[in-house]
């Protein structure tokens, strides 16, 4: 059965866009190239990209569909069903995962009744798991349309969900104000932020991004070095080399590590034939032998 063709925005909706539209296009050389803050402008007007906005797009750069169509459905940050006012995001990679991520995103999931990608009932929440964010030194993430809420635990993110839901005013960890996903679409259009405080608010990295930095021009006190077992270690009292990995001897006694001394599983002596005089592993057999 054919589709039917997209219905047409009313006429004010319409002449609104068409402005906008005007100032994004003359941005660039080429006009195709503004697709990408077009198709947020009209996930701005509807909450996600429709295909009335898809086939407005078209129209004004001088596209097919399909172009259009081929590009709104490849990337992510173009929703393509109503969602809610806010997007809240779950970072499950890596670093986030097992910090609590994977924890965060399943108590979700059954504190607000939905899945992957679905909306609560009353509109104001759409739940998804999202890739890195690059901000893993504040892990776990929770991002609320693409603003951050650092170092959270199951019951923060609950909190969170249950303030957005209820209309509570609710404030990034860092970042701009919150505002709505669509609201949050026009300011990605490439129009001014408006939101009191949000230009303030894009000022230098959190402290532990900028650790590093710190560490590199000697602002901080020196990194722990982890020392080879069996080495001395400069200005230890009291150790020697053979302190087991448990902070005790060999031969039972206490063993107090100094502050510069680090003990761990992975610098602890290991037998092998490598290193166990007791069994010699001697020379690889050559092939024939």
């Amino acid at each position: 059965m054919p589709q039917l063709p997209a219905p047409d925005y009313p006429a004010d909706v319409r002449a609104r866009l068409e402005a906008d539209a005007r100032e994004i296009v003359a941005r660039y050389p080429d006009s195709r190239s503004a697709l990408l803050p077009l198709l947020h402008l009209v996930q701005s007007e509807e909450g996600h990209v429709t295909r009335t906005g898809q086939r407005f797009c078209a129209e004004v750069l001088g596209l097919t569909t399909a172009e259009v169509t081929a590009v709104a459905t490849f990337y992510s940050m173009y929703r393509r069903r109503p969602s809610g006012d806010y997007q809240v995001g779950v970072c499950t990679n890596t670093l986030c995962a097992v910090m609590g991520g994977d924890a965060i995103f399943e108590a979700l999931q059954e504190h607000l009744g939905v899945g992957n990608g679905e909306t609560t009932g009353d509109g104001k929440v759409t739940l998804e798991h999202i890739e890195c964010n690059a901000a893993c030194d504040f892990a776990p993430v929770v991002m609320v349309n693409w603003e951050f809420f650092d170092n959270q635990t199951v019951e923060s993110a609950k909190g969170l969900v249950d303030d957005l839901r209820a209309g509570t005013q609710v404030q990034p960890t860092r970042g701009a104000p919150l505002c709505t996903f669509k609201d949050t679409a026009r300011i990605l259009a490439g129009f001014p932020d408006e939101r009191p405080g949000a230009v303030e608010a894009s000022g230098p990295a959190g402290h532990a991004s900028l650790t590093g930095l710190r560490l590199a021009k000697g602002e901080t006190g020196p990194a722990r070095v982890v020392h080879p077992r069996g080495s001395q270690v400069p200005g230890a009292s009291g150790a020697s080399e053979s302190s087991g990995p448990s902070g005790s001897s060999r031969d039972g006694a206490p063993h107090d590590p100094s502050p510069t001394e680090h003990l761990s599983s992975h610098d602890a002596p290991q037998d092998t034939a490598a290193s166990d005089p007791a069994h010699p592993a001697g020379p690889a057999a050559e092939e024939g032998e």
